[in-house]
């Protein structure tokens, strides 16, 4: 069952909440010409502006928090989106807004009950035999409640669209456009990034996660991602209780992912856990290419299931990780999926140069980037960072800032990258999973736990490779033994006097042509030689030492002889 849904044209805008929104980006941007444009370029005032810079940047993050939690809306949604743009945006706006939460005050039961009435044309009680007065969680756009359903008598959870949300998130939106064309004047940041794409992206997600049946049939595409996955479960929709603002799923309710206390206590690793989660994001980004966005702990559960019969007690009891809200998802972009896969090979290889390639090959490096500065910063990166542990990261960093600052200000400073906005959210995902990975497991370390996971990918594309160079060689194989006797016709029409020339074929010309004849001809043998040694080296590697690879090798090497034999 679906609803008709407004466009972003026909809804209306709230006029005093965008002037409200426009008055805060207006002020921060008069800020920020009047002390970073105008002031540092008066040398009695620059060192004022210089060593004010980071108060200020800090009181702008949070003026703007304040906002966003009072206000709700796409406000905090926009906040934890800046977070993640360290690129762009200081280190002190960045680390305030890391922590704004997507949880505001509840509507009241009355008016969430009413959005369900609208929806399915019918009272309550014909729907429900009971529905829970207060939230299981409120988020900006929607709220979770308890139910069970009148027909079946199954208890599930309902989550509802806030009333008139449309109108506020294409207020927001709206004004966060005007933003953003202002933005545009600024070089520095308009360079870096496609602001207009940028907005389009968020936008798009953003209205995206006001679609309940999007986000079921996006809950169902990750549910096909992971079905050969028994450590992964994804919650069933129920379909005829679902609609583009209400949405009515398996309750799948367990141990917050966060709940360090109720994890140990239900004698499930965390180290463990750690480790699979972050599997289950390795997976999503760099093979399905689908992935979850919005990885905070209300949306990861942990349900533990019976010991194994033969368990030992000092073993960790199995469990299953629970994904839920399935609204914001990233998909990556075909165009880049090749080389975000050659990143994590590099990555897991240690080898700068594949790394900074996929940059290239990405289009995320700006014009004019120094490659082989870049090369040198990466191979420092590994030299003094690979194997830390995830809870040493943050202590390191600040330990390493200094010396990364005497030693690459220049690419510091410049920052010569530029990401495109389809694989931002992916960075917010990865960024929202290091938080919660290291305080699963201080000592979880993501360089082991990449190794594999890069070779079985480095595994992969060598077999592709080789499998592309059969495909080549036997192709070549083909034409090679129809040359002989395309060229034998060739020669006969030529002394038959079947085609025209421009000049006489002459003695030395006929030796050329026997003597082309013949390289063809041990072209030919060379080439089959090649498949056969190639076949058996393959069967070698699969199959390890036997007869038959051993088999094509000899094979391989007596038509090379008969092939070099010949006269």
């Amino acid at each position: 069952m679906t609803s008709a849904t407004q466009s972003p044209q026909s809804s209306p805008v709230d006029r005093l909440r965008y002037l409200r929104v426009v008055r805060f980006f207006a002020g921060v941007f008069l800020s920020v010409i009047w002390w970073d444009l105008i002031l540092r370029r008066i040398p009695g005032l620059r060192t004022m502006a210089q060593q004010s810079s980071i108060a200020r940047w800090r009181r702008t993050a949070q003026s703007f928090r304040r906002l966003a939690v009072h206000m709700g809306g796409v406000l905090i949604k926009l906040g934890q989106f800046l977070s993640i743009r360290v690129d762009v945006l200081p280190q002190e706006v960045t680390s305030e807004l890391a922590g704004l939460q997507d949880e505001v005050p509840p509507e009241s039961l009355s008016a969430v009950q009413a959005v369900v009435v609208e929806e399915f044309g019918r009272p309550i009680d014909q729907i429900f035999d009971w529905f829970a007065p207060e939230p299981e969680a409120a988020a900006s756009l929607a709220q979770v409640h308890k139910t069970r359903l009148k027909a079946s008598g199954e208890e599930v959870v309902v989550k509802v669209q806030r009333p008139h949300i449309r109108t506020l998130v294409e207020t927001d939106l709206a004004a966060i456009g005007t933003a953003v064309k202002w933005l545009k004047i600024y070089r520095p940041i308009a360079r870096r990034v496609n602001l207009d794409r940028l907005f389009d992206e968020f936008a798009t997600n953003t209205r995206a996660e006001l679609d309940f049946v999007a986000e079921a049939k996006n809950a169902e595409h990750f549910a096909a991602d992971f079905a050969d996955d028994p450590g992964i479960y994804i919650p069933d929709i129920y379909w005829d209780y679902t609609t583009r603002r209400v949405l009515t799923l398996e309750n799948v309710a367990s141990i917050k992912i966060n709940d360090f206390y109720q994890i140990e206590a239900a004698g499930i690793s965390r180290a463990q856990l750690a480790r699979r989660l972050y599997d289950t994001y390795l997976k999503q980004i760099f093979v399905t290419n689908f992935v979850h966005a919005d990885p905070h702990p209300g949306n990861l559960f942990v349900r533990p299931l019976e010991p194994a019969i033969d368990a030992r007690p000092d073993d960790s009891r199995p469990f299953l990780l629970i994904f839920v809200d399935f609204g914001m998802v990233a998909v990556v972009p075909e165009r880049l999926r090749a080389n975000m896969r050659d990143y994590l090979i590099g990555l897991g290889t240690r080898d700068a140069h594949r790394i900074v390639q996929s940059y290239m090959d990405a289009g995320i490096l700006l014009p004019g980037a120094d490659r082989k500065r870049l090369e040198e910063v990466h191979d420092v990166l590994f030299q003094r960072l690979w194997g830390v542990k995830m809870g040493q990261i943050r202590d390191i960093a600040f330990e390493e800032a200094e010396f990364f600052l005497r030693e690459y200000r220049d690419i510091i400073y410049e920052m010569p990258f530029q990401l495109p906005a389809d694989i931002l959210f992916v960075g917010r995902a990865v960024g929202i999973l290091s938080g919660m990975a290291t305080g699963l497991d201080p000592d979880f370390d993501p360089w082991a736990a990449t190794i594999p996971f890069a070779e079985r990918l480095a595994a992969e594309e060598l077999a592709q490779g080789w499998q592309g160079w059969l495909d080549e060689i036997g192709t070549l194989a083909r034409l090679a033994l129809q040359l002989p006797k395309r060229l034998d016709q060739f020669i006969t029409q030529v002394q038959r006097g079947d085609l025209t020339m421009q000049a006489a074929l002459s003695p030395d010309t006929a030796r050329a042509l026997r003597r082309l004849e013949r390289s063809v001809d041990r072209l030919n043998w060379g080439v089959i030689s090649a498949s056969l040694l190639i076949s058996g080296t393959l069967l070698r590697l699969n199959e390890g030492p036997g007869w038959p690879s051993t088999s094509l090798f000899v094979l391989a090497g007596l038509v090379f002889l008969w092939g070099i034999s010949r006269r």
